[in-house]
């Protein structure tokens, strides 16, 4: 039996990190059943390459893990500057165990066991707060460029600059995520899909396009950031 759960706009994507495998799968059921797009891992090692490799909306992350620990986790994703919510799970229910996993950045803490409505609902209202913190950033700035995520518009110098969409997207998923490097693959995942059938010099291309559009120099670019053997990055 599943829980009702409000869907997901747009598919939002949660991670859940959990090497229980019943709890695993019951979550991912449940959660999928709300609508929202689920993706899983068995251990922190694969937690946290998903993490970064599939950029998702939320985490659910227990403590206790093969490999890397939930904590650890957390701890990385943080210095790496990755605003994910994190919602910890954990069978350690004492204070001192609550205040470390806040301090190291977590938005709520739920102890095991644990009412699955309770969880659905703080996986729903800490999703609210993130979809209402990034109305609240509609515009982005640096330099002399601005870019309007709900009119989907850029500028440069006060003047409107002209992108495509899979441009705007491309611009939009490396200004959202600064200092972050993104593989050229990552990049074609999510701004393409997992669909799409070209190369990776797409990416290539598109970026080519972009900088010519916005950087002073695009031979030299200040803010689209060639990553050597990776990819490339937003740097504010």
């Amino acid at each position: 039996m599943t829980a009702k759960l409000v869907p997901g706009p747009d598919g939002e994507k949660i991670l859940v990190v959990e090497d229980d495998r019943s709890l695993r799968e019951g979550l991912a059921m449940n959660l999928k059943a709300g609508g929202y797009r689920v993706l899983v891992a068995a251990d922190g090692n694969e937690g946290l390459r998903r993490a970064f490799d599939d950029a998702p909306d939320l985490i659910v992350l227990d403590i206790m893990l093969p490999g890397l620990s939930g904590l650890e986790i957390l701890q990385e994703l943080r210095e790496r500057r990755v605003e994910v919510p994190v919602l910890i799970l954990s069978a350690r229910d004492q204070l001192p165990q609550k205040l470390e996993g806040f301090g190291l950045g977590a938005d709520d803490y739920i102890t095991k066991p644990f009412d699955l409505k309770e969880l659905l609902a703080r996986i729903d209202a800490a999703l609210r707060r993130r979809r209402l913190k990034q109305r609240d950033e509609a515009t982005l700035s640096f330099g002399d460029i601005v870019i309007d995520f709900n009119a989907r518009t850029v500028s440069r110098g006060g003047r409107d600059v002209a992108t495509t969409p899979r441009e705007f997207e491309l611009l939009a998923l490396l200004v959202r995520n600064p200092r972050k490097a993104f593989s050229r693959e990552q990049i074609l995942r999510e701004v393409w899909g997992y669909e799409y059938e070209g190369t990776t010099r797409t990416v290539d291309n598109f970026v080519v396009s972009l900088r010519q559009k916005l950087e002073r120099d695009p031979q030299n670019p200040r803010y689209l950031v060639t990553v050597r053997t990776v990819g490339y990055r937003f740097d504010p």
